[in-house]
């Protein structure tokens, strides 16, 4: 399990990275259509489309890294109030809900993808194929499957993912560290 768990790690810090890049992306991006815009007075009006899409690009990747290290929105006071037996099961449904969104956005972005190709939809910018940013979503979304059911699995076999919170101020364990 401690394999499985390393290996679905490194891939959503690699997705994780990768959502990291577009924002630098975006940021440059936003930076050059503003001075295109206010210092040079020559707006270049297709910054604002890539710019949009980086950001989607951002949310579908860095959602597993984010999933992983359980940095999502979460209810600490109750889970603190629920004790160690409860808190596990509360943090099973919860992984298991995810899993089940990450299904859905993935059966819904395979479908959206298709069906583009399928018609031979275009974006707004001459050339490029509406499907090549709608494919970050299933994509996204298959990650974020990965990295739920790795931890509701781990969470049923009586086994602590990595970052798991508890009711401690420890550093949790990164599954990517040596162990020493």
């Amino acid at each position: 399990m401690r394999g499985l768990e390393r290996a679905v790690a490194l891939v959503a810090r690699f997705a994780g990275g990768l959502g990291s890049v577009l924002t630098v992306l975006c940021v440059v991006l936003v930076g050059y259509a503003v001075g295109m815009r206010y210092l040079l007075g020559q707006p270049v009006p297709w910054t604002d489309k890539v710019a949009g899409w980086l950001v989607v690009g951002v949310v579908m990747l860095a959602s597993p890294e984010a999933q992983r290290r359980f940095e999502h929105i979460g209810v600490d006071i109750a889970r603190k109030r629920a004790g160690p037996r409860l808190a596990r099961v509360v943090h099973l449904v919860g992984t298991l809900s995810v899993v089940a969104v990450a299904a859905v956005l993935l059966d819904a972005g395979i479908e959206m993808v298709s069906f583009s190709r399928m018609v031979g939809m275009m974006t707004d910018l001459e050339g490029v194929p509406a499907w090549w940013v709608q494919a970050l979503l299933p994509v996204g979304a298959a990650l974020l499957l990965l990295v739920a059911a790795c931890q509701s699995l781990l969470l049923l076999l009586g086994r602590d993912p990595a970052y798991l919170p508890d009711d401690k101020d420890e550093i949790p364990r990164d599954p990517l560290a040596r162990a020493e």
